[in-house]
């Protein structure tokens, strides 16, 4: 792997000034044994070609360090795609697509597509077992009803309804990693799955909303009483998660302003992923999204599903 720092653009411009540079630092760490590895067939011997291709013994297919990736079919130049994931992983809140197609010299439209395509590698680090003393809380991302013009109220929206908002259910283990997922409700049955899908032997702290009853029979469950006024006793709070629902709606409502339905998980996920490599600086985490960029999407399956 090229050990070099590059907390600042300066530094990552310098770092990498032309497409050669980016595509040897591409290749030590996808392949950080140095032996190449076909995407096609893993078990298939490997023949060096010219212009950084590779062949495939078995398939008879042609590959380079960008086949299988975020970056594959692109014909944007690696060194805009480094100062894209830079910006986006180093910036707390992260960037809009207008403001990155500013910065890197593309249109919206494929500013926006490429900040897609880069959301779509955070959901590695949102699925991680948890344990110890675990908070878990639910949160509602959409426009409150009563900012909105009459004409574009929703009726019936009242407390915990999802007509007009998407909800987003968090777990995070104290002084560790952190969870966050789109759900379709918030009743015992789907908090409960969730939990117990990632939640092992830890005390768990919640509110007093009635979807966490289940969870007194499964583990050491305790909820502060956040109706009476009450939000810190002893160890009891939820004040870690709802520290991140902080962020990602200043984020939201911040940087991006309008997130559908459709996308909002890979939102979430991205400011999942930067919460959870919090104690990383800028390097590091720049390296730790291009060491997980094998998750390609096309714009045909962005768009369409």
């Amino acid at each position: 792997m090229i050990i070099t720092n590059f907390n600042t653009i300066i530094d990552l411009v310098r770092a990498f000034p032309d497409e050669q540079t980016c595509i040897d630092h591409l290749e030590s760490l996808r392949w950080d044994n140095g032996k190449v590895v076909s995407p096609f067939d893993q078990n298939s011997k490997v023949y060096k070609c010219a212009r950084n291709r590779y062949r495939c013994k078995n398939t008879g297919k042609y590959f380079n360090v960008k086949t299988a990736t975020l970056f594959d079919n692109s014909k944007v130049e690696l060194q805009k795609w480094f100062l894209a994931i830079w910006l986006v992983t180093s910036h707390k809140k992260g960037i809009s697509s207008i403001q990155l197609s500013k910065d890197i010299g593309v249109t919206q439209k494929t500013a926006w597509f490429m900040l897609q395509r880069i959301r779509n590698c955070f959901g590695f680090d949102n699925d991680n077992g948890l344990s110890n003393e675990v908070e878990v809380d639910e949160t509602y991302v959409g426009g409150k009803n009563k900012n909105k013009h009459n004409l574009n109220k929703t009726k019936g929206t009242q407390g915990r309804s999802t007509k007009d908002k998407a909800p987003v259910f968090g777990m995070v283990e104290r002084g560790g990693k952190l969870n966050a997922k789109c759900v379709e409700d918030v009743s015992v049955r789907t908090l409960t799955n969730e939990i117990v899908k990632y939640v092992n032997d830890a005390t768990v702290y919640s509110d007093e909303w009635l979807g966490y009853n289940a969870l007194k029979r499964i583990y050491d469950h305790q909820f502060i009483k956040h109706g009476a006024g009450q939000y810190v006793n002893g160890r009891v709070h939820t004040n870690t998660i709802e520290g991140f629902w902080s962020l990602l709606k200043r984020g939201i409502i911040g940087i991006y302003h309008f997130t559908s339905v459709k996308h909002l998980q890979k939102y979430v996920d991205e400011f999942v992923f930067r919460y959870n490599s919090r104690d990383n600086n800028e390097t590091q985490r720049f390296n730790l999204l291009l060491s997980n960029t094998e998750y390609r999407l096309t714009y045909k399956r962005l768009i369409h599903g």
